[in-house]
């Protein structure tokens, strides 16, 4: 059983690099000049571009080969009156994206925000939503990501939920098939059990990413231990293995606020639960201190589970 570990958007080691540096509409539309307002939307693009290649260079450098891209990298690209052609702007940057990514093998996806809601009751949140969701897969196209997927929660319970998982189901069936093919579900902490998400992704044949936390708030008593090889079995079509996301509680138990590191435990217990199923899995970590929160646990792994073999930084075989 094979386990690699990744983090989400920011390289904290990484000094003053970023890839979400925003552009607001406020200030967009403050400027007269048209020009001047494209060359501020290009200037901001390049830099996150610039700054998203160093980052998949410390990946690289440091056996790091899961990532989640930020859902900002191309400021305003969605909003409805700021129309511009940013990949022209950064057809060189994403060049250099695609090779860092496939030379490396790395496993790269994205976790649109949750405004994103395809059960919504609003007809146009839902339009909203899918231009969101194609414009994440044109940046995929952009750096030859053929495997990308996008992270979605179910989305709101307006109606009953019973109501809300149809509507989900229906405009699903609705979608462009790259879409569809491109979103993996994910269990959330107060509306969406893993027990609902399953059943879903099992009807629509989706790949479900397991939220440890999002469980530990949320549950309808069923326990991981009866669902897991299920949730496994999803992925069995995919390129990529299972993923997972792990956090740990800000304070108490329950709390559905992050943690800044991961409580080791939190993951061994996991680790453990699957050991029987020798199924190889992805660990998304989501900790407010990204990569540094990574290379901690991977040091409290080794010093709670010495006789683990690790193939590299960040991957362990059990």
């Amino acid at each position: 059983m094979r386990v690699r570990f990744g983090y989400v958007a920011i390289a904290m080691r990484l000094d003053k690099v970023t890839s979400s540096s925003p552009v607001t509409y406020k200030k967009y539309s403050s400027i007269e000049s048209e020009r001047e307002r494209l060359s501020l939307l290009k200037r901001v693009t390049q830099s996150n571009l610039i700054d998203l290649i160093k980052i998949l260079k410390y990946n690289i450098e440091n056996d790091i080969h899961f990532y989640r891209l930020t859902s900002k990298l191309i400021p305003l690209a969605t909003h409805q009156d700021v129309v511009w052609n940013y990949s022209k702007v950064i057809q060189t940057e994403c060049h250099e994206v695609a090779k860092l990514i496939k030379q490396s093998n790395m496993r790269v996806d994205a976790h649109p925000d949750q405004f994103n809601v395809l059960n919504s009751v609003n007809e146009s949140v839902i339009e909203s939503s899918i231009r969101t969701l194609e414009h994440q897969l044109d940046l995929f196209d952009l750096f030859d990501m053929e495997h990308g997927k996008l992270v979605l929660h179910v989305g709101g319970k307006a109606g009953g939920k019973e109501a809300a998982l149809e509507r989900f189901i229906h405009t699903f069936e609705r979608l462009p098939s790259r879409l569809q093919r491109a979103l993996i579900l994910e269990n959330d902490d107060k509306t969406y059990s893993a027990s609902d998400v399953l059943g879903l992704c099992q009807r629509l044949h989706l790949p479900m990413v397991l939220d440890i936390h999002h469980h530990r708030c949320y549950n309808e008593g069923e326990s991981l231990e009866s669902m897991v090889e299920s949730i496994f079995k999803t992925w069995e079509a995919d390129y990529w293995p299972p993923k997972i996301h792990v956090s740990s509680p800000k304070e108490f138990e329950t709390d559905r606020r992050h943690a800044d590191f991961i409580e080791v435990d939190d993951i061994l217990r996991f680790l453990d639960l699957i050991k029987p199923l020798n199924q190889d899995i992805d660990v998304m970590i989501e900790a407010k201190q990204k990569d540094l929160a990574l290379h901690r646990l991977v040091h409290e792994i080794k010093q709670a589970r010495p006789k683990w073999q690790w193939l590299d930084h960040t991957t362990i075989e059990i």
